[in-house]
């Protein structure tokens, strides 16, 4: 049972397979916090992976299981062991999304859908910086820069020649046309976009304002995928206060389906570009011209 390295993936495949033993024994979470006197949401935080989880927790789960193979127990039991690390998200402090980046960090594929900004992985420095300076009230200059130095950190993933990550955007017109910190922010960014869009494993389209209404309406959501699972998957959507994390099989499979549909929406590639480059014209414009 190879651990990957990243100990937010440790953590929930963990748990993954506490709910499974818990499931083919029978009892339900309520029964085994219990006999364990525990409390049921500590069973519920294990299995999800939102806590870690003591090799102590793993022995007494496992006898109360059933589980005999010493084989599977030692390796469990080393997983949570593994699963107590950190990851290099934690160097940087007390970070929102710290759980979405762990995930991110080990996904094979994302499929992002973003209606309003450039996604953080395309972003440039100063771009990022602007969203960041802009839509969180009340951030400190040492927040903001926290932010940002993690968020350009995380974009080492994207640059990965190992393992380069598989990135599918496809985004509404209205984050090209958004001046964010400035016209001249707004062409590098969209410059750097429109490079980007040309690299094989990253693909952008763009859903341009004449088709109307359509699923992503709803907001923005990404779909992360895993090279030990590729049929499962897990739904981030991001929220002011709180995140959100899909993982039955029929949320993942209905905001996939949304996913199509936007997809077959959105300008192909190489339209796209075209209307990148329309856009980068308009702010060189709007710049020469003021």
């Amino acid at each position: 049972m190879a651990a990957s390295s990243n100990p937010t993936v440790r953590r929930r495949r963990l748990g993954a397979e506490l709910r499974r033993l818990r499931q083919a024994s029978g009892l339900k979470s309520t029964e085994v916090a219990e006999r364990l006197r525990v409390s049921q949401p500590k069973i519920s935080h294990m299995e999800t992976g939102r806590r870690a989880t003591s090799p102590r927790d793993v022995r007494d789960l496992c006898a109360l299981y059933g589980v005999t193979d010493r084989q599977v127990v030692d390796s469990l039991m080393e997983m949570a062991r593994e699963s107590g690390q950190q990851g290099w998200w934690h160097a940087y402090g007390d970070i929102p999304q710290s759980v979405y980046i762990g995930l991110e960090t080990d996904a094979a594929s994302v499929h992002s859908y973003e209606p309003m900004v450039i996604p953080a992985l395309l972003q440039t420095p100063a771009y990022a910086d602007a969203v960041i300076g802009e839509t969180i009230p009340l951030v400190t200059a040492e927040q903001a820069a926290m932010r940002l130095r993690v968020r350009l950190r995380r974009q080492h993933r994207i640059y990965d020649p190992a393992r380069p990550l598989r990135l599918w955007v496809v985004l509404d017109e209205s984050a090209l046309r958004r001046v964010v910190g400035s016209r001249d922010i707004m062409r590098e960014q969209l410059e750097h976009l429109h490079a980007l869009s040309t690299e094989p494993h990253i693909t952008v389209q763009v859903i341009p304002h004449h088709v109307g209404a359509h699923p992503g309406l709803s907001g923005q959501f990404s779909i992360l995928r895993f090279a030990d699972s590729p049929q499962a998957g897990v739904v981030y959507l991001e929220r002011f206060t709180s995140d959100l994390y899909l993982e039955k099989p029929s949320d993942v499979q209905h905001y996939s389906v949304m996913y199509t549909h936007l997809q077959a929406q959105a300008l192909a590639p190489d339209s796209t570009r075209l209307l990148i480059t329309d856009a980068i014209k308009s702010y060189l414009e709007a710049t020469n011209h003021p």
